[in-house]
């Protein structure tokens, strides 16, 4: 089996990238900078790509089975009108493009497993969520609306298309795990905006897990909630994070403080409500190897 990534260079591509080899599949990898992609990971196959403003080359694709579409720029940032068109850009045209190439590819992968985000959802307070509930009116949701098209384009080229609407990946090298690290270490960590809004969270090594079983489980197409099963508070994130780190985690931060520092668009993306659970995930048979936060933070620190 050979397996395309885009984004195969980022913390999440690399490790799919990785468990892949060991499974004893090849990769190939699409990066702007393949010389310096290679000499970060030679055993992938890497083609150059401008995901914003053309297709993969054709030779990427020759003898590839399927498709892992992880590319994407970061949204944690201020989110001024130019960086909302990059963001944009990274994951609606690039993701077209990427679609564009694969039916021109003619006889080529047959499998598209492309991120998502459970931003999709917009706030949605209590309320459990599945992947039946509607999307959200906010930026994110609709971006992610767009996103999604861009992946289904791939259904009229015949391939099945599964899209991973994924939770914040918990990791302590990057993302939400890493930000909150230095400041719960110094004992000023605490709840977010009051703490009551409902944080979806994934393990890394189930973000991993899930993108690997996506790619070999047939039944695994259309919309999967990527995200543990328990969603928790923000103030019982806090509260785990901190036992786990042997500090207090009960200096509260206001919202304002997030919108001093990166906007209040972000601000307002940051303390969405989302009580998301992965019910398709756990109705086709995947089974987390972190259902529970502490135990995963536990593993990760």
């Amino acid at each position: 089996m050979r397996v395309l990534i885009t984004g195969a260079s980022g913390t999440i591509g690399s490790a799919v990238a990785d468990a892949l080899l060991a499974r004893g599949k090849e990769v190939v990898g699409l990066s702007r900078d393949p010389e310096r992609a290679r000499a970060t990971n030679p055993t992938v196959t890497w083609h150059a790509w401008q995901p914003a403003t053309e297709r993969p080359p054709a030779e990427a694709f020759e003898d590839v089975n399927a498709v892992v579409n992880l590319i994407g720029e970061e949204i944690n940032q201020r989110l001024t009108p130019e960086a909302k068109e990059r963001i944009r850009d990274s994951r609606v045209r690039a993701t077209k493009n990427l679609v564009d190439g694969l039916a021109a590819a003619g006889n080529g992968p047959k499998v598209l497993v492309s991120q998502s985000a459970v931003g999709y959802y917009g706030d949605c307070g209590e309320a459990i969520i599945d992947e039946s509930a509607p999307a959200g009116e906010e930026w994110l949701s609709r971006l992610v609306v767009e996103w999604e098209e861009a992946a289904r384009g791939a259904e009229a080229a015949g391939l099945r298309v599964a899209i991973l609407r994924t939770a914040p990946v918990l990791d302590a090298e990057t993302g939400l795990l890493k930000e909150l690290l230095l400041p719960f270490k110094l004992g000023v960590g605490g709840p977010l905006a009051g703490g009551d809004w409902y944080l979806p969270w994934i393990h890394r090594d189930d973000a991993v897990g899930l993108l690997l079983w996506a790619l070999e489980n047939t039944e695994a197409s259309g919309i999967v909630n990527a995200c543990a099963p328990n969603p928790v508070t923000n103030r019982e994130f806090s509260k785990a994070l901190g036992g786990v780190l042997r500090r207090p985690a009960v200096v509260p931060a206001p919202k304002l403080a997030v919108r001093l520092l990166r906007g209040g668009e972000l601000a307002d993306a940051v303390t969405t409500s989302l009580r998301v659970v992965p019910r398709r995930a756990l109705d086709l048979g995947y089974e987390f190897r972190f259902p529970e936060l502490e135990p995963a933070l536990r593993d990760l620190l």
